[in-house]
This record gives structure tokens, sequence and C-alpha cells, in this order.
């Protein structure tokens, strides 16, 4: 089973894998999928009203405090979307999604809940294409208190070892112990890793972040607005126009949060950021570039105040499609050692 997250592109270099190929499954094989997600009533009302839902359940709390449920009660498309987005890291290699049988909402869904998502394979099918296997898969999503709010079932196609696009022939998955996707519950499911412990990071180790993240002008503007930024440059069209001498691009801070966030899948057991120093931002991002990250482990030593925890100083740097470097600083990360911190207890 090549139930491993990375691939060697060189000595200490490492990118980010994802997703099971169809030789890994089997019927019966359980996910617990992590990270949960908390679901508030802001985003049960934007979702509502983005889409034009008229459904007062769903954003009037006068009228629901009318009804059995005396709270809005939560968008049931809303819920599947979540569900069916946790589950992408173990089911990144599917081709599409062929269908959902059915859809069952079990339990009602509040502002407030977190939700957790867990999926069985029900039933495979080899078939005859060269590329990919089908798999029937079972998705059973929970709140915090461990009530089954939804249940789906649903058929994808999945591609075979190998036939994946990010799949070359040249790359070696590392099949070291740090480097699992998962490890087993009491149950017997496995449940999805979420970075790499203190004892893990290396110095000299390289981690190369997947996928990359395009950015948008609009997206842009919202978060310059949100952050009350007055520049017209980051939020007024017209201005870029009139001053046609001022380039279009990303808010830089967006940039920095952006670059950051890119780096979780690998540095997943951050107890803190202690800081950043030395950011540099050699260029402006322009509207539709895609960026991609990868940070280098510099020095690590245990935290003389924290047993549990330990430092490690790490450079990450942002670079666009085609290689322009556009972002890079250092970090100092509090990180938790193997076997320690909230995991446990909170089902991770």
């Amino acid at each position: 089973m090549s139930f491993y997250g990375y691939v060697r592109l060189g000595p200490q270099r490492y990118r980010e894998r994802f997703g099971l190929r169809f030789e890994d499954l089997s019927e019966g094989l359980r996910i617990h999928h992590r990270p949960g997600i908390d679901v508030s009533q802001q985003d049960n009302r934007e979702d509502a009203v983005d889409l034009i839902n008229n459904a007062q359940l769903h954003y009037d709390s006068h009228y629901a405090a009318q009804t059995e449920w005396k709270n809005p009660l939560g968008v049931s498309t809303l819920t599947v979307q979540r569900l069916l987005g946790m589950t992408s890291r173990t089911w990144y290699a599917r081709r599409r999604l062929l269908g959902i049988d059915s859809i069952a909402m079990t339990h009602p869904v509040f502002g407030g809940d977190t939700l957790y998502a867990a999926s069985s394979v029900t039933s495979l099918d080899s078939g005859r294409d060269p590329d990919v296997g089908q798999a029937s898969i079972s998705i059973e999503g929970s709140n915090q208190r461990g009530q089954v709010v939804s249940k789906i079932a649903c058929r994808l196609e999945v591609y075979r070892r190998g036939r994946h696009p990010e799949d070359k022939a040249e790359e070696e998955v590392v099949g070291e112990e740090r480097f699992k996707l998962y490890h087993k519950a009491q149950d017997g499911a496995l449940v999805e890793q979420t970075g790499l412990d203190f004892e893990d990071l290396v110095p000299g180790e390289t981690f190369v972040h997947w996928p990359g993240r395009t950015f948008d002008f609009s997206e842009s503007r919202q978060h310059a607005l949100r952050s009350l930024e007055i520049n017209p440059r980051w939020s007024d069209e017209a201005y870029l126009r009139r001053y046609k001498t001022v380039e279009p691009a990303i808010f830089e801070p967006l940039i920095i949060g952006a670059v950051t966030a890119l780096t979780t899948r690998t540095m997943g057991k951050v107890v803190a950021n202690l800081g950043w120093t030395q950011i540099e931002l050699p260029r402006p991002v322009r509207p539709g570039e895609t960026i991609y990250a990868e940070s280098t482990i510099g020095k690590v030593r245990g935290s003389h105040s924290r047993p549990t925890q330990g430092i490690a100083e790490v450079e990450t740097r942002g670079y666009v499609d085609g290689g322009e470097l556009v972002c890079r600083y250092q970090r100092a990360l509090l990180v938790y050692r193997r076997g320690l911190g909230p995991y446990a207890a909170a089902g991770y």
C-alpha cells in the first residue's frame, strides 16, 4: 500500500502528495477525514443568500424561533458541500464524480456545530479503462457530539497507480514512517494525518507544498476592504483604468497569508507561529497568477519552557508559475512532539 504523503524530488527535497490510487482500495476500507470544520450561522446565511434560497428557515431567526428547531436550520446543500470537500485529501485522485445515489439528512445542523467526515468503500469495479477504476463509497458526516447528521452514497472514478496526471514514473514515493498519510484508530479505521511531528523536522530538508493557489482581483479586493485598506489600488478598478501607470496587483498581506496557509499541510502540528522576520516581496503578484510554496527546515531545538513542544526555524518561499520568486520569509514555529498535544482527545 502506498499510503505515504511525499515523493522524492532530489536529495532532502520532497513534494506533498495526496490521494489513494485505485490499487490502494479494498472493500470495507474506512477513513476518518481530518481536519473537521466549524459551521457558523454566518456561513449558513451567506450560502442561502448567495444562492437566492427563499427558505427563511435558514436566515430568519425570528421565524426559526417559532419552529420546532428554535434556531435557523443549516442549509442541507451547504452541509453536503462541506462533507464532500472534507474527503478530498483521500479522494484527491478521483477523475470525476460519476453520481450521487442518495443523500440522507439524519440530524439538524446549526450554526456553532463542528462537522467531521468519514468514508467507507462499499464496492469496487476495476472495469476496462486503463486509467481508472470505479469505487462506490459511503460518506458519513457527524457533529462534535458524535451525532450523524448526513449519509451520502456516491460513485467515483479513481486513477490507477501511475495514471494520475501528477504521477511521474521517475518519482519515488517515500515510504518513511514519518511520511504516512494515515494512522490507525482503535476501531481499525484509518485517520488522516495533519502534519509532521517536531521529531520529523530535519534541518536542511525542503518540502514543496502542493497544490498551488490562483488569485484574482475580486478576492484581493475583498481582503483589502475587510482590512480597512483605503488605497484605491486594491479596490477601485476605475482608478486603475484612469491611472494606467498603476499596475493591478494582489494585496500584499493576502500573499503573505496565502503562502503561509500553503505550508500547513506539512506544518499542520504547529502550536503557534512565534514570528516572521526578513519578509521579502521581490515583485507584485498579478491577478490571475498562481503561487506555489516551499519550505526549508533550519535549526530545530526543544523548548525549555514547554517540554511537549519544540521550536523549528523555517524559511518559506513563494513562486509564481514559471518559477519567479514573489515572497520569502523566515519563521519560528512551535511544534508538538510526537504523541503529545490535543490530537487523541480531539479524535485526530
